[in-house]
């Protein structure tokens, strides 16, 4: 993968004071090492005039849903687990993922996110399906909760497409819905989302994947309930 930049059409460039009358050579002495020793470190540092480098930003993924979500009258099934299943490097890593071009990734460099997205989504489905009420009871695979439906949860990916700037947040995700009892999966179902960015940077691209999460949990609900209705009406 390439090296990382906080802007994925922006260049690396460090400043120095207009009208400094320090020899170049001094300068270099004096500053230039210690900015040699960040660029190896990180890829790349911008650094502004006083000399500061610039701050890293700790972003959220988050469900960015403008609806709020009705709760069911009654659950479907006593209790349901979320189980995350492993993940790629994309999804597997607190940078945030950006692509210019198909099957090229690279990752921003002064942005990430304040928790994997694999351990990250998983969260967020659980908050979801609680609010929606579809089970007694909602929890992640290993918390004390005995149920008899899991919910398998795979991300395929989760990137800023700026093949286009200022490009779109992308979200794929499969999901297996299994009945413990049997041991058997009785559904399953890849569901993608694309949300446009307002900018071509990770603050707008975090935002984009966090609309694009909410527009796949929109489309995966419905289709859970209709699953679990069914197949909870099916004997053992």
């Amino acid at each position: 993968m390439k090296s990382p930049r906080d802007h994925p059409k922006g260049e690396c460039r460090s400043a120095q004071p207009e009208g400094s009358r320090v020899p170049a050579w001094l300068a270099w002495g004096a500053r230039g090492a210690a900015a040699l020793v960040l660029a190896a470190s990180s890829g790349c540092v911008s650094v502004g005039i006083g000399g500061d480098v610039a701050a890293h930003a700790q972003l959220a993924l988050h469900d960015a849903s403008a609806t709020p979500v009705v709760a069911l009258a009654a659950p479907i099934v006593p209790a349901l687990l979320v189980q995350p299943q492993p993940a790629g490097a994309l999804a597997d890593t607190q940078a945030i993922a950006y692509s210019r071009r198909a099957h090229e990734f690279a990752f921003y460099q002064l942005a990430s996110w304040t928790e994997r997205p694999v351990r990250q989504l998983p969260r967020l489905l659980q908050r979801r399906l609680e609010a929606r009420g579809l089970a007694g009871a909602v929890g992640l695979l290993g918390e004390p909760l005995r149920a008899d439906w899991l919910l398998s949860l795979g991300i395929d990916t989760l990137h800023h497409d700026v093949a286009a700037p200022p490009g779109s947040g992308r979200v794929a995700i499969t999901v297996d819905l299994f009945d413990r009892r049997t041991r058997a999966r009785v559904a399953r179902r890849s569901f993608e989302a694309s949300m446009p960015a307002a900018e071509a940077n990770s603050a707008a691209a975090a935002q984009a994947m966090s609309q694009a999460v909410a527009r796949v949990f929109d489309e995966l609900l419905p289709w859970l309930e209709a699953e679990l209705r069914r197949a909870a009406r099916s004997p053992v």
